[in-house]
C-alpha cells in the first residue's frame, strides 16, 4: 500500500488488488492487470495521458470518502500538479509491488521501465527547450514575416505608406 497527501493535506492510501483492479476495469475497460495490452499499451496510455490517470487513481480511493466525506469531483478538483506527481508515483510503486507480489516480475519490470521511459523524454524535452535560443528565432521569424510581406506590398517603407494612406483615403 502507498501513500500520498492531495493540495488540502487529507492523506491518501493505494492499494492495488484483484477487487480494485476489477472495479477499474468494469468502470473504464482498462484491465491494470494486463498492462503491456491494449493499443497503444496500457503502460504508455497512463504515461500520457493523466486524466486516465486520474480516473484510475481516483477509483482505487473510493473506499476513502467517507472517512472524509467527500466525493469524486472534492478529490479531484484537491489534485493540484504537486499531488498528481505525488499520487502518480505512488500509483506505479503499487502496481510495481502488485506484480512482485504475484510473481510477475516481468510485469514489474515494464512497469519500471515505463517510468524510467518517461523520466527520460521529459529530462530530453527540457534540454531540447533550454538549448532554443529565443532572440534567434525571433530574429528569424521576423526576417520571414518581412520577406512574405516584402512580396505583397512591396520592400520599402513608402510601399507601405501608400498602402495605409490609400486604405484611409477609401473610408
Amino acid at each position: 500500500m502507498q501513500t500520498f497527501v492531495d493540495s488540502t493535506n487529507r492523506s491518501w492510501s493505494l492499494a492495488l488488488n484483484l477487487g480494485s483492479a476489477m472495479k477499474v476495469r468494469d468502470r473504464l475497460g482498462v484491465d491494470l492487470l494486463q498492462p503491456e495490452l491494449g493499443t497503444p499499451p496500457l503502460l504508455d496510455r497512463l504515461g500520457t495521458d493523466e486524466m486516465l490517470l486520474g480516473q484510475i487513481i481516483c477509483i482505487l480511493l473510493e473506499n476513502q470518502f467517507k472517512t472524509y466525506n467527500v466525493t469524486a469531483e472534492d478529490v479531484l478538483s484537491a489534485f493540484d500538479g504537486a499531488t498528481i506527481l505525488a499520487a502518480s508515483d505512488a500509483f506505479y510503486k503499487e502496481l510495481v509491488d502488485f506484480f512482485h507480489r504475484r510473481g510477475r516480475t516481468d510485469r514489474a519490470r515494464a512497469v519500471e521501465k515505463q517510468r524510467t521511459k518517461i523520466q527520460a523524454g521529459i529530462k530530453i524535452v527540457e534540454t531540447r527547450l533550454n538549448r532554443i535560443d529565443d532572440k534567434k528565432r525571433i530574429a528569424a521569424m521576423e526576417k520571414q514575416a518581412d520577406s512574405i510581406l516584402g512580396s505583397y506590398y512591396g520592400d520599402s517603407e513608402e510601399s507601405s505608406d501608400s498602402i495605409s494612406e490609400s486604405s484611409l483615403s477609401a473610408k
